[in-house]
């Protein structure tokens, strides 16, 4: 749950996920929509996807007891080189030193190197970490750098008059520590997008979205992205078309909501309207849910905005 988000962020999240799953058993026996819908608004579902599939793996292959060898562990899905570091020298106090971004900040600006803080720059890094690197407490070192970045050599503004490592530091000697790591400008692309909530007999449909790709699995109200040239309805009709083959009527406009989804902002706007064909058929990826019923199902962050408004207006 660390990874892309803050600690304080994720603080209740993973109160209630043990509270849901309090054993690796427990997990690997969910449903994957009961997953998701549990780490639904921490967003980059596929950590969720992996964790899910690490644990059924852990089950099934390894008696529920993970794994305690790098090759073993750094083979389940979702477990990258900080992962398995993280939880070898955590759990079993193997001598993994972690390189995640608050680690690499520090020890860029230890360094005095510049650029930008990506992964390319960590053979450098490591090499220069397995110099320093506590092998008796290795738990404790790698939580104390993670926390060093996070409490004290932060991305902005960092306290080097605090810094316990303010005389090895290169950066702060030369007055660098601003602009080391550079920041990377990653401008979010902008998009319009426009959704159909279908409403029949008091229940509203939703669809599965695909299992691979962005908020794969997720459920979410029909609709899609404003074509050049499109007006917002014309796109609504075109959407609904394409994807469930039938055509709307009483359209209404609902709300508007504002979301970003991990390289894109996101203008959501949702039109009430019903099906012009009264025989249309739903499928195992389509349901016709109630307003109550609906918070079951994993959904977008946007999606459950749109929903609050529902919710709201009755």
């Amino acid at each position: 749950m660390l990874q892309q988000t803050t600690v304080p962020a994720v603080i209740p999240y993973y109160e209630r996920w043990l509270k849901v799953f309090p054993d690796i058993g427990s997990l690997s026996r969910a449903s994957l929509r009961k997953v998701l819908r549990e780490w639904q608004g921490l967003g980059y579902y596929q950590r969720a996807r992996n964790l899910h599939k690490a644990a059924k793996t852990i089950v099934r292959e390894y008696g529920g007891r993970i794994p305690d060898d790098e090759c073993t562990l750094g083979s389940l899905p979702g477990f990258g080189p900080y992962t398995t570091a993280a939880v070898l020298s955590l759990v079993y106090g193997k001598p993994q030193p972690v390189i995640d971004a608050n680690v690499r900040r520090v020890l860029m600006r230890v360094l005095g190197l510049r650029g930008t803080a990506e992964a390319r720059v960590d053979k450098t890094l490591r090499a220069f970490l397995e110099t320093v690197f506590s092998k008796d407490s290795p738990g404790d070192f790698n939580q104390a750098m993670m926390e060093l970045g996070a409490l004290v050599c932060r991305s902005r503004n960092p306290q080097c008059l605090a810094c316990p490592v303010r005389e090895f530091c290169r950066a702060a000697r030369e007055g660098t520590q601003e602009i080391i790591p550079r920041p990377r400008t990653l401008g979010l692309e902008k998009i319009e997008a426009v959704v159909a909530v279908i409403e029949k007999d008091g229940r509203i449909l939703i669809q599965k979205r695909p299992s691979r790709g962005l908020l794969a699995d997720l459920w979410e109200f029909p609709g899609g992205k404003v074509e050049r040239g499109e007006s917002l309805v014309q796109a609504l009709r075109r959407e609904v078309r394409e994807e469930l083959g039938a055509e709307v009527e009483d359209v209404r406009r609902l709300t508007t909501v504002h979301h970003a989804y991990t390289r894109f902002q996101v203008t959501l706007r949702a039109y009430a309207c019903k099906l012009r064909d009264e025989d249309f058929k739903t499928g195992p990826r389509r349901r016709w849910v109630t307003l109550n019923s609906i918070r079951r199902y994993p959904l977008p962050s946007g999606s459950v905005k749109i929903v609050d408004f529902l919710a709201a207006r009755r």
